[in-house]
This record gives C-alpha cells, sequence and structure tokens, in this order.
C-alpha cells in the first residue's frame, strides 16, 4: 500500500500469486489476486488484510444454514467480484483479461496481472495425505505436519502475457523488481517456478536487478506458515535461506537484528499500519536508487 502513494501507478505492475485460487459455490476465488486488487482500490478490510471493508455475510451464513458447507468465509461484496470474475471466464475470457476488467471497473490505475491463466495449485503434503493450501491453513487451521510442498500443474503453466512483458520491459530497462515479504515457498515460490522467469530475474546483463523484503522478523514469520514450509523444503528458518529458496536476489531487505551476510540493508520492516507501510515504502525506494542506481517501478 505505500509503494502506491510513491510509485507513479501508471508505471507499476504486480503480479499476483495463482496457486491458491480454488472454486467455492461454483465461483473461482483467487485470494491473493483479491487482495492485491482490493488493497489498491482502497477498500481491503484491514483488520484481516482479505475481504472487503465492512462487508456483510447473509450470503454465507444463509447458505450455512441450508447445509451447503464453504471452505473460506465469503462477505456478499467479495462474492459478488467472484461472480463477476467467473462470468466472464465462463464466456471464454482469459484469467489476466477478466482481471483487467475489474480493475478497470474498481479504478485501480496499477497494472495487476495474475501469474498465470493456466490452473496451478499449491499442494501441501501431511501425513495425513495431499491438501491444498486453502484446506491446510484454513480447513485444517495450519495444524498437520508438512512433509512437502509442490506445486501442481507448473510444468505446463505459463507466465501469463502481462507478467511476462513486464517482466522484459524492466529487463531491457534495467529496472528493478521487488519481491514483498510474503511466504517464499507458497506465495512467492509458484511465480518463480513458472517456466522462463527465473531467465529474466537475477541482475546481470538482459536480466532485472532484485530486491526481496525478507518475511522474517527476528527470525521468525510475521504470519502465515512459512516456517513450516521451508523445514519441509530442508531450509532453515533464516533469511538466508529465504534468499536461497527465491534464489534470483541482487539486495534483501532484512530486519536490524538479521544474521544475514548477503548483500543487505536492515530496516524496520514490521508493517503494523499506513504509517509504517508508507515509511518503508520510501525507504525501499530511496535505497533501490541509491544502491541500485535505477528508479523502482516494477513489482512482483
Amino acid at each position: 500500500m505505500g509503494l502506491q502513494k510513491v510509485l507513479d501507478p501508471s508505471e507499476v505492475s504486480v503480479v499476483a500469486n495463482t496457486a491458491d485460487d480454488l472454486w467455492i459455490s461454483g465461483n473461482l476465488v483467487s485470494p491473493d489476486l483479491d487482495t492485491i486488487v482490493y488493497t489498491l482500490a482502497g477498500m481491503i478490510d484491514r483488520s484481516r488484510w482479505w475481504g472487503i471493508e465492512k462487508d456483510s455475510f447473509n450470503t454465507h451464513n444463509f447458505l450455512k444454514s441450508l447445509g451447503h458447507q464453504e471452505l473460506l468465509a465469503l462477505g456478499d461484496l467479495d462474492r459478488a467480484v467472484h461472480i463477476f470474475r467467473s462470468g466472464l471466464l465462463r464466456e471464454g475470457l482469459s484469467l489476466s483479461e477478466a482481471t483487467e476488467r475489474l480493475c478497470r471497473a474498481l479504478k485501480v490505475e496499477e497494472k495487476v496481472v495474475p501469474m498465470t491463466d493456466d490452473p496451478v495449485s499449491t499442494v501441501i503434503s501431511t501425513p495425513e495425505g495431499e491438501m491444498d493450501l486453502q484446506e491446510f491453513w484454513v480447513g485444517r487451521s495450519g495444524q498437520p505436519e508438512v512433509t512437502g510442498v509442490r506445486y501442481q500443474g507448473i510444468e505446463e503453466a505459463r507466465p501469463s502475457p502481462g507478467f511476462i512483458a513486464a517482466l522484459k520491459k524492466a529487463a531491457e530497462k534495467g529496472e528493478p523488481v521487488l519481491i514483498g515479504p510474503s511466504n517464499p515457498v507458497s506465495s512467492i515460490g509458484p511465480i518463480l517456478a513458472l517456466r522462463g522467469v527465473r531467465d529474466l530475474l537475477g541482475g546481470g546483463r538482459g536480466k532485472c536487478p532484485v530486491v526481496a523484503v525478507s518475511p522474517l522478523v527476528g527470525g521468525r514469520p510475521v504470519s502465515g506458515p512459512a516456517a513450516k514450509f521451508m523445514r519441509a523444503q530442508g531450509y532453515p528458518v533464516t533469511d538466508k535461506a529465504v534468499a536461497e529458496i527465491l534464489g534470483c536476489v541482487d539486495l534483501m531487505v532484512v530486519s536490524p537484528e538479521s544474521d544475514y551476510q548477503g548483500p543487505s540493508v536492515r530496516l524496520d520492516t514490521v508493517m503494523k499500519d499506513q504509517n509504517d507501510s508508507l515509511r518503508l515504502a520510501k525507504e525501499i525506494v530511496k535505497i533501490v536508487d541509491e544502491e541500485m542506481g535505477t528508479e523502482a517501478e516494477e513489482g512482483v
């Protein structure tokens, strides 16, 4: 949210993970994509950082009273977005095209694109069997032991046209890509695993310099199951491991107490409110300009 106030919105591209997407009650729910769009549209529920502010849940509750169980509690306005998107998909539009129409309707100036228009799903392996991420995190409250994480469908999937175009443009101009402080395995991992994406990242000639903000503070994730997923992939829960998982980082932004030894800057990365978000955005943009000699314009 802070970068929205620091950078020219028309020059920003935001790529969303879609490996958490799932169909609920006949409509496609895209949690990461929707959170980005709602945030940029100024309508995100800031108490939870998902869903729409002051939404009602009449439809969800009535469905529940009828005996119809939904994995996620969808708000009524939120559900309207899913119906809008799913209707366009049934008409034959791609997820990219449906997202573009949604952003236009909600007056989002930034370019928001899904990582791919193809189906990809993050599958969590546990002693109780495999399950998708939403079943693990929401349905099972993240309790099962995790023995592995894989991205079903990633071999056949291709980056969306908007994603690959943004990367190629950034690579040609030497503009940086910013990776936010998200789960490196389940949120960023699927994006980087798409064919051809890593080839355009990680500095060097014809590639985009990459700045990544670590999701760890004091050796622990601020939220979510990042620690479980990192350990399941054979990594310790450290900033060094985050950088290794991403595999394309030129500069890490880490918390002041981090012991990371690679190219990095130390900042207070905890964002409790809009002021913190704006402060961190300004600091990162300044560092990018000074350390990398370029202007920050792209985002992943």
